[in-house]
């Protein structure tokens, strides 16, 4: 076990990611609430503003991301310039990801619905750099022995093999599993071997003549996401704190008939 977590963790190659993680994290969790005690009109924390314009923690995000980046860049992967670096992009990074629907709507949507995309792309992103830190490779390269290694065309199938079944999972419309299964691979291939969701491109291009596919692909759908949009938003609400009220409706029930049309 010592071995593996000098390894995985510890080896002066890997410090700067985990010193760049526990930098994200930590500043999405501490912005998180400070915005909460802002709206709540708790403590000494306000809005900041030049000029009457609001100025968003995603703009000095951008500049510490560049910042961090750059200095990784010039620095290498080792030394405390390295782990300096990965700290000041770790924090970059938590603070532009923390606003990452606004960035996608153009649109000040931090408390709304909408806003909900902010905290899920941060468990995501933080989810997938774990994996990463603890040793997974993309594509599940790191699942090949040595001799497998030496032989390019079994390493080049591999990966490959991999990435289609991601991108086959993703034009189902299943992102959070094409994104994970370019960690795990076994994640990936249940994707694209599972039905579509409905509105993904792979639906509307091959089940268009297939109204028994379409109506199982709708009806899987609905009882997804009647299973779990609600421990979802629950999840979201005690990490990134509720939205504004808003109508927040399930998915319309499908339609009653799964049988081919004649």
């Amino acid at each position: 076990m010592g071995d593996w977590f000098h390894r995985n963790i510890t080896e002066p190659g890997k410090l700067p990611l985990l010193l760049a993680l526990l930098a994200f994290v930590l500043t999405f969790l501490v912005t998180r609430t400070i915005t909460r005690m802002i709206r709540a009109g708790r403590g000494p924390f306000r809005n900041v503003q030049s000029g009457g314009l609001h100025i968003h923690h995603v703009v000095p995000g951008v500049v510490l991301t560049f910042v961090g980046g750059f200095a990784a860049v010039a620095g290498g992967r080792h030394g405390f310039g390295a782990s300096l670096a990965a700290v000041v992009f770790g924090i970059g990074a938590g603070l532009v990801l923390d606003e990452f629907a606004l960035i996608l709507h153009l649109d000040d949507v931090y408390w709304t619905e909408a806003g909900r995309q902010s905290v899920e792309v941060v468990v995501l992103t933080a989810a997938l750099v774990g994996l990463l830190l603890l040793g997974f490779s993309p594509f599940g390269v790191d699942g090949l022995s040595d001799d497998q290694v030496e032989n390019r065309g079994t390493a080049l199938a591999t990966i490959g093999a991999n990435f289609l079944f991601a991108l086959v999972a993703l034009g189902k419309g299943k992102i959070r599993m094409a994104l994970f299964g370019v960690i795990v691979p076994v994640v990936a291939l249940v994707g694209a071997i599972r039905l579509a969701r409905p509105g993904s491109a792979w639906a509307r291009r091959l089940y268009r003549r297939r109204p028994r596919a379409r109506a199982r692909a709708t009806l899987r759908a609905y009882r997804h996401d009647r299973r779990w949009t609600g421990p979802a938003r629950r999840l979201q609400d005690w990490i990134g704190g509720s939205p504004d009220p808003a109508s927040a409706q399930l998915p319309p029930p499908p339609p009653p008939s799964t049988r081919d049309s004649p």
